[in-house]
């Protein structure tokens, strides 16, 4: 069962059923088409998206308009894609938990 918002005060009614299936971290689930994979992930319970580089640290939906970067998951092989942005699509694949690059961080180490 997700956990949706269906009738809305202002959106109006959705409709929820035009769903499209998808995985995340090699389990099944459904969402509504063209939704954000974030909005899909907590719609099926979802909270934790990934793990902190260093720390360990659960990591999810903390701005949800793609300015903190917290929703980075990796979709069809591509790390680093901000899931809070990107609509769900059929039959795609999403995995989390990846050591994701810090590029920019590690370029100023080697380069001070």
């Amino acid at each position: 069962m997700t956990k949706r918002i269906i009738h809305h005060p202002v959106l109006d009614q959705i409709d929820d059923t035009d769903t499209v299936s998808f995985t995340f971290d090699n389990k099944k689930y459904k969402a509504l088409r063209d939704e954000p994979i974030a909005a899909a992930l907590l719609a099926n319970g979802i909270r934790t998206l990934r793990n902190h580089e260093e720390t360990g640290t659960p990591r999810g939906i903390y701005c949800n308009i793609g300015h903190c970067f917290e929703c980075r998951v990796t979709v069809d092989g591509k790390q680093g894609v901000r899931a809070c942005l990107t609509p769900i699509q059929e039959g795609m694949d999403v995995t989390s938990g990846e050591k994701l690059l810090t590029s920019v961080r590690d370029w100023r180490a080697n380069n001070e």
